[in-house]
């Protein structure tokens, strides 16, 4: 990748917005000095006391976990009902060691206009790539212009459009000196982490689905950490080589996608028990230069295929014996050897049948694909974890504390939720009656919940030694543990104010039909002054975030990505820090052990 020293010279403006100067002290000097060889020998529950300020390691020989991988998390990570597998305990927050430096801010020098400003320029970028795609059993080329794929594309182009629309919100300046999307930005303080929030939610309004960029956001961030804490044990370079990576996306303005979930096979065995070993991605052959050669599989990969690059990690915990499944690494999407393979969702046909109205959000919609590595091949300059797999279960609770934070664009999708709970109460007539008001305040109500703990999560961030910040972890898992209910609450509460017509509702034809069409504009029609055409549109609306093609974005996802319920309990359990409660309460009671 090219160097990231930030450029010298003047260049053009990012879409007419106002030029920030640079430090003479470039800030990717003041990262750079984190990457060099370890002055003493750094123990990894020293690394991991460092990592969450907020824990410290749990003692030695204390984990009866076994590494297997469920569908319910429980440590948070790798698999276990009783979180015992987590290297975390409490610790007062006074605990938090602070890093080398912080980032110096933005300063005297013009910043640098990114390749891509636009979102043409991403559709663009897109086209004509040698990328190996089945949808509906066929190879598709241009996948973009598939009616099935294309919302999922222009969602992601939504956040070039933000970038445009408000660039104080959807874009930041990055270390490589250049103003580029703020899903590509190493978070420098608590207020980064805000931002990044208040964008995420944005953005669930303005889409009413899944954008696709929040993984790439929080591996990166996850990653940035962990490499550096690697080179402080074992006096490698990954650091080095992840900062490089990140100035090219950056310099780009790439979409950088996330790749974790493993297929798993077997969830009571590791990954080395499997008897195929390709259910969990791993390093079939090593290369004279430092090159891996990959093979498996990555599952539920969203919106990877709309990316340039993906960041493959490990899923889970593993063991000594699992060094060849501990790798980190950066992929461009049109690899030679990855195959993505669409995936189906409720009612996608409608996409073909040329009706906006029975698609519900015919503009946006979200998109996940089940991507196979056959024989891959990695460069060294993009590896940035290679066999350290005792750094596996770190880099992945630090990547969930990123991204369970993260869910507040549910909180954006519950506003569109909300809007359409009120707008179709109005239409029917009902929005006076007192119990539709209460429930259209318990709506608020709930989606108030996700958003608030989402922005404590990011207000509450610490920096770590890497001199980029974590969310509070506790605060993060709270967040996402109110995503797997809440979500599914506000659905059926707009479906009980939205009525029957939801599920009976005709086709768009039968309205286009000559004799049915003037039947069902006679016997539709609710309150006056209302069209039919806009009960439908609000009505396909609702049936499509709560039962079609959104619905994978709003509830399903909502209830597996980052990690089912049972991962945020164990992880709540572990940092509640239950002892100094109890003290609390003794001291008021008078109780003296």
């Amino acid at each position: 990748p090219p160097s990231c020293a930030p450029p010298r010279r003047a260049r053009k403006r990012l879409g007419g917005m106002a030029p920030a100067r640079r430090a003479p002290a470039a800030r990717v000097g003041a990262l750079a000095r984190h990457v060099q060889a370890p002055k003493r020998e750094v123990d990894i529950e020293d690394l991991a006391k460092r990592a969450w300020p907020d824990a410290r390691p749990a003692g030695k020989g204390a984990s009866s976990c076994s590494g297997a991988s469920g569908a319910s998390a429980g440590c948070g990570s790798c698999g276990c009902d009783d979180g015992a597998g987590s290297q975390l305990e409490v610790v007062p927050a006074a605990a938090l060691v602070a890093p080398p430096e912080t980032l110096p801010s933005a300063g005297a020098e013009l910043i640098g206009r990114p390749a891509i400003t636009s979102a043409e320029e991403y559709l663009e970028s897109l086209r004509n790539r040698d990328v190996s795609v089945i949808v509906l059993g066929e190879y598709v080329k241009n996948f973009i212009d598939h009616p099935i794929v294309w919302p999922s594309v222009n969602c992601v182009a939504e956040t070039y459009r933000l970038a445009e629309d408000d660039p104080d919100l959807g874009t930041a300046v990055g270390f490589s000196g250049v103003r580029m999307s703020r899903f590509l930005h190493i978070a420098e303080s608590a207020q980064d982490l805000v931002k990044q929030s208040l964008m995420q939610r944005e953005l669930g309004r303005r889409t009413g689905s899944c954008f696709q960029r929040c993984v790439g956001m929080d591996a990166s961030n996850a990653m940035w950490g962990t490499t550096y804490d690697i080179d402080q044990k074992h006096g490698t370079n990954y650091h080095a080589r992840f900062r490089d990576f990140m100035a090219m996306c950056q310099k780009g303005n790439y979409v950088v996608g996330g790749a974790m979930t493993d297929p798993k096979g077997d969830r009571s065995l590791g990954p080395a028990q499997q008897e195929d070993p390709d259910l969990f991605v791993h390093v079939q052959a090593r290369r004279p230069d430092g090159g891996v050669v990959l093979r498996g599989a990555k599952m539920h990969q969203t919106g990877t295929l709309n990316s340039h690059w993906m960041i493959i990690m490990p899923g889970q915990r593993l063991e000594d014996n699992e060094q060849d499944f501990a790798i980190a690494c950066a992929v461009p999407v049109d690899a030679a050897g990855l195959t993505y393979i669409y995936g189906r969702q409720s009612c996608d046909l409608r996409a073909m049948e040329g009706s906006d109205i029975d698609q519900g959000n015919a503009k946006y919609g979200g998109q996940e694909t089940i991507v196979t590595f056959e024989d891959v091949v990695v460069p060294p300059e993009y590896i940035f974890m290679n066999g350290e797999f005792e750094f596996a279960q770190l880099l992945v609770e630090r990547f969930t504390a990123y991204h369970r934070r993260s869910y507040i664009c549910k909180a954006g999708l519950g506003d569109v939720m909300l809007g359409a709970a009120a707008t179709i109460s109005d239409y029917n007539g009902t929005n006076k009656a007192s119990h539709v008001k209460d429930k259209v305040i318990e709506i608020a109500y709930l989606n108030e919940n996700i958003a608030g703990t989402a922005l404590a999560a990011s207000y509450g961030g610490k920096a770590m030694p890497a001199g980029n910040f974590l969310p509070d972890v506790l605060m993060a898992n709270i967040c996402k543990h109110n995503v797997t209910k809440y979500p599914y609450e506000i659905a059926r509460i707009t479906q009980d104010l939205a009525g029957g017509l939801l599920v009976t509702l005709p086709a768009d034809k039968e309205f286009e039909h000559d004799v049915a069409g003037p039947l069902l504009d006679k016997y539709l029609r609710a309150k006056k002054g209302v069209s039919v055409e806009h009960r439908r549109r609000i009505l396909r609306l609702i049936e499509n975030m709560t039962m079609g093609r959104n619905a994978v974005g709003y509830l399903s996802e909502s209830m597996h990505g980052a990690g089912s319920p049972q991962a945020q309990r164990v992880l709540i359990q572990r940092l509640m820090d239950l002892d100094s409660k109890k003290g609390f309460a003794k001291r008021l009671a008078g109780v003296e052990d």
